[in-house]
This record gives structure tokens, sequence and C-alpha cells, in this order.
């Protein structure tokens, strides 16, 4: 018990650095706790959604995708690298990997709400490209801006899990 208390000492020190847009500080404090214990699952992740949330994100991918080989039971990290390719436009990368996260775990409502955000994307993407070839269709241009209205309403695919499972 006392090795979980002082995880949750230290998780809760780094998120509350990052709260606090102290993310150089919150990534340090990581980093230490890292040294000791580099396979801990929970800090790795935290550390990542700091680096994602610092705007560092190929940091962050590259960290997701080793705790995602690593756990491969784990949803959180496939959910957060579907947040972070959807941020870049990448909604097929982002499609697939939150398929596995919803293949590990069906009632995960970040990532189901991650995944209609990135099919709305992907949507949007066919009608503009039928409307390409189809410029005189009456019907795309209504579900275009249908499209357009429910990507602007609500969270956007940046959503993110709050922790991984410990390990």
């Amino acid at each position: 018990m006392p090795a979980r208390a002082a995880l949750a000492e230290e998780l809760g020190e780094v998120t509350r650095l990052q709260h606090a847009g102290q993310s150089d500080a919150a990534l340090a404090k990581a980093d230490r706790y890292l040294a000791a214990h580099p396979r801990d699952a929970q800090m790795r992740f935290l550390k990542a959604v700091v680096l994602a949330d610092a705007g560092r994100r190929p940091e962050a991918m590259k960290l997701l995708q080793q705790l995602a080989q690593d756990y491969p039971e784990l949803p959180e990290p496939h959910n957060n690298l579907a947040a972070l390719y959807a941020a870049d436009g990448h909604y097929e990368k982002a499609r697939a990997e939150l398929e596995d996260s919803l293949r590990l775990n069906p009632n995960y409502a970040t990532a189901q709400e991650n995944m209609g955000d990135v099919l709305v994307m992907l949507a949007g993407q066919s009608y503009a490209r039928a409307q390409s070839l189809e410029p005189s269709s009456t019907v795309l241009p209504r579900k275009l801006a249908l499209v357009r209205e429910l990507s602007s309403t609500g969270p956007t695919t940046a959503a993110v899990a709050a922790s991984a499972t410990s390990h």
C-alpha cells in the first residue's frame, strides 16, 4: 500500500503542476519518478498527456505508442493517440487507434465520443469529395453544412483519458 500511496501522491503533484501551467516542472517530476520506476504505466501515461498539452505532440505520440506496445491491454494510450492524430487531421489513423481502444473496452465513453467525432470528420471529407465530383448536387451542400455544424459543437477529438490502469 505505501507504494500505491506514493504513486498517487506523485501523480497528483504532476497533475497539479500541469494544471498550474508548469509543464516543465511537471515533466521534470515525472522524469524523476520514472527514473526509479521506468515501467510505471500511469506515470508514463500522465507524462504523455503533459507533453501533448505542452504542444510536444511527437514526443507524446512516441510515448503513447511505446505504452500501447508495452501494455497492449490498455485502451487509453490508443484513445489519446487517436486524439493527437485527429488534431493533426489524420482521421484514418485516428479511427484505427479508436477501433483498438474500443476493442479493448467497448464501454469506454471517451473513445466512443472520439470515434463519433472522427467519423463525422471522415464523412465531411467524403461529402466534400462527392461535391467536387458532382457540383450540381442539391443534397451534398446540406450534408456538408450538417457536418460543419456537428464538428463545431461540443468537444473536439482532443478529448483525452484522465488516467491509465495501474500496473
